[in-house]
């Protein structure tokens, strides 16, 4: 009966360290996918920033240009 229960507490052990390792696993991923999803929005944004500086400068080019 000793040797049953240890069997069983140590199934039960095992178990609980495949789903600690895979909640992991899991977790890893999701942060992977946040890093690469804030990458993307990172460079949307730089690419926003820079197409609304390169308008204002060619409003200015032509607001210098114009008024001479």
């Amino acid at each position: 009966m000793r040797l049953i229960l240890i069997a069983f507490a140590a199934a039960l052990l095992a178990g609980c360290g495949v789903e600690t390792a895979g909640t992991a696993a899991t977790a890893g991923a999701v942060k992977k996918q946040e890093v690469e999803q804030g990458k993307k929005t990172m460079e949307q944004a730089s690419g926003r920033v820079a197409d609304s500086m390169s308008k204002a400068q060619q409003r200015l080019q032509e607001s210098d240009g114009g008024g001479k």
